[in-house]
């Protein structure tokens, strides 16, 4: 069960609900023979052995837990709650609705005060779970109740994989589904089901991820705006296409038409509309898209232009490097992201009158800057309760001079230290997300609302485009291949596929997304995409996965992530590497300790794009439709012999 909002909350309709309490239960039972009532007549070996696993881990952990306790607490320390640690995988935890002594562990620490707690870090990113392991971590040591837990855990996933294996004898097909897509503008993982940053509280986030399945791993093709969602929408990686950058501009010039994913579903058969910010720049929608060639009208039925933005207009930077001087007049429908889920909701309305099924997609623009929202949200984190993401000062020590570039710490963090915005910034942040889970919430509720048959053949995608830095890296926003920069939310709903209330820690990225819509309505995939099909890990989180995820940031810049590591190489050869089992926030690059370091870097090298098209010239003597326009283009992506520009043209290159 995951976490309901506060009643003062319920009772303001800050929940996205309209002033009703949110009740999520998660059903755990397996199919394996039952009957619509949940009755089971004829009850299998498996259903037996998953009784008897249940009864003996509640024997095992009193008495574990007992043991942990008095073999591995020091005198004099009391049960005092600490936040998680690598080993105690604070964000799974918490998703799992573990409480807070769960999270204990004997370290020979006295209590800390509150203050001390305080600044301790956040809880970690993703747990350690590596086939990359040290001798020396395989240690004994004396069990605690994490330990117990774990194995537990793990007796569980191996019958649920057993389960999954009797259910999916026979592939599921939806018939012709609603996609109902959910891209959103600049947002982390600081989300409440996630753990990693208890200020925040998302119910309506929560919400999604409790009818469906949580990716805890799962990172961005690009860390900007504009080659993300390129990349993304086409299935085409930034180094086939050559769209690098927010400044490469519009992106049609990178990807033909009528390769997008929306393209591909109208092409067999669904109704296509979208609002708000799908695409990079492309909130104006159909009007006057000839001229800015932000969006291909081709490729939709629908898709009206965003509301006007409230007047005054708010200063770009306002909530960030400078207060939002009117944050108390601004109401929730001054921001356009409330006129684009009011458009979805009735879109959604719409799904049991059409004929065909639809694909539609809802870009909410919140929390990416300004952090324009109204006071409300800003006063549910005071700036004197507001805790800081770790930043040590010479945490970029050890960092290669294309990392230092990237973060550059003499602007933007040197700027909000300068003015002693740090906290003001992280309210700021907090309150734009919080507005998001509104309108959020506001869709949901029309999803909810729709009859049962319809609710059942919709799949919900719901992702960021890229993450966003808060100082840590001594940077602030995103265009990094760190963590803060790639890493994102990614929350799937497919009925009769995911089970609600799942959690996968597997590494994979937003490329996946092409590939995995067009197996579950019943598609074929095109040969351009690039992407990995990741049905499987949505049947069953726990599934065998070899898969990397791989985030770019411009040409030759690439992140390469699994569950345990994350290796990056610079254009110049420059490398580092994290180990988020030891160092979840990435402080310590061990690119160079080498021992089995160096075969860590080898084994994630294998992943890195090959070959990478490079970066345009503004003054080339080709022209810019080459992109997008040029007939051979096109018929390389259908053949799929190549997608993207020859790398024989005469063209200078940079």
């Amino acid at each position: 069960q995951l976490m309901n909002p506060p009643p003062a909350e319920q009772a303001a309709g800050l929940d996205g609900s309209n002033g009703n309490g949110i009740e999520v239960t998660i059903d755990k039972n397996v199919s394996t023979g039952t009957d619509g009532g949940g009755s089971n007549s004829n009850s299998s070996p498996l259903c037996d052995r998953r009784i008897i696993i249940a009864v003996v881990s509640l024997v095992v952990v009193g008495i574990a837990g007992g043991i942990a306790v008095a073999l591995t607490k020091p005198s004099g320390t009391s049960n005092t709650a600490r936040p998680a640690t690598a080993a105690s995988g604070g964000g799974v935890m918490g998703i799992m609705g573990a409480t807070d002594d769960d999270f204990w562990q004997s370290d020979g620490m006295a209590d800390e005060s509150l203050e001390e707690l305080q600044q301790q870090p956040y809880p970690t990113r993703r747990p350690s779970s590596s086939p990359h392991q040290s001798d020396a971590a395989a240690e004994a040591k004396p069990p605690t109740k994490q330990s117990v837990l774990d194995f537990l855990f793990q007796l569980n996933s191996e019958a649920n994989e057993e389960a999954q294996q009797q259910q999916q004898t026979q592939k599921i097909t939806l018939d012709n589904p609603n996609i109902l897509f959910l891209p959103v503008d600049d947002l982390n993982t600081w989300l409440s089901y996630t753990g990693k940053n208890p200020q925040s509280k998302t119910p309506n986030f929560d919400r999604l991820a409790a009818m469906g399945l949580a990716f805890t791993n799962a990172h961005a093709a690009s860390t900007i705006c504009n080659p993300s969602r390129a990349a993304t929408w086409s299935g085409i990686r930034p180094s086939t296409s050559g769209c690098y950058d927010n400044k490469d501009e519009p992106w049609t010039r990178f990807i033909a038409e009528g390769l997008n994913l929306n393209a591909h579903f109208k092409d067999n058969g669904w109704y296509a509309a979208a609002r708000g910010k799908t695409y990079h720049s492309s909130k104006s929608g159909l009007h006057k898209a000839d001229e800015k060639k932000t969006v291909y009208p081709s490729e939709w039925h629908e898709y009206p232009k965003s509301e006007k933005k409230p007047d005054p207009v708010p200063n770009h930077l306002a909530g960030f490097t400078q207060p939002f001087e009117n944050a108390r007049n601004y109401k929730d429908d001054h921001d356009p992201d409330w006129h684009t889920a009011s458009y979805c909701i009735d879109q959604i309305r719409k799904f049991e009158e059409r004929d065909g099924p639809t694909f539609l997609a809802c870009g909410l623009i919140k929390p990416h800057l300004p952090f324009a929202v109204p006071q409300k949200y800003y006063d549910m984190y005071p700036t004197w309760e507001i805790e800081l993401p770790p930043s040590p000062e010479d945490d970029l020590d050890d960092v290669p001079t294309m990392g230092w570039d990237m973060a550059r710490p003499d602007k933007e963090d040197k700027n909000v230290t300068r003015l002693g915005r740090r906290r003001d910034a992280v309210q700021g942040y907090l309150a734009s997300i919080r507005y998001a889970d509104m309108n959020l919430g506001r869709i949901l509720d029309a999803y909810e609302a729709l009859p049962q048959s319809e609710r059942d053949n919709t799949i919900v995608a719901l992702f960021s485009d890229h993450g966003f830095h808060l100082g840590e890296k001594r940077h602030y926003k995103k265009g990094t291949l760190w963590e803060e920069a790639s890493e994102v939310p990614f929350i799937w709903v497919v009925p009769g596929v995911t089970s609600p209330g799942s959690v996968c820690r597997r590494a994979v990225d937003l490329m996946s997304i092409y590939p995995t819509l067009c197996d579950l309505a019943g598609l074929d995939v095109p040969s351009h995409v690039e992407g990995a099909n990741i049905r499987r890990l949505l049947e069953n989180p726990d599934a065998t996965w070899d898969g990397k995820a791989v985030s770019t940031m411009g040409y030759e810049n690439h992140a390469v992530i699994d569950e345990r590591y994350r290796y990056i190489r610079y254009q110049d050869g420059s490398e580092e590497l994290y180990d988020h089992s030891k160092d979840p926030y990435e402080h310590t690059n061990r690119a160079d300790w080498g021992g089995r370091y160096n075969t860590i870097k080898e084994e994630l090298s294998a992943w890195l794009p090959k070959n990478g098209m490079r970066k345009w010239e503004k003054d080339q003597t080709c022209t810019d439709s080459y992109y997008a326009d040029n007939d051979a283009f096109v018929k390389r992506c259908e053949d799929g012999s190549f997608v993207g520009r020859d790398p024989s043209d005469s063209c200078n290159f940079v």
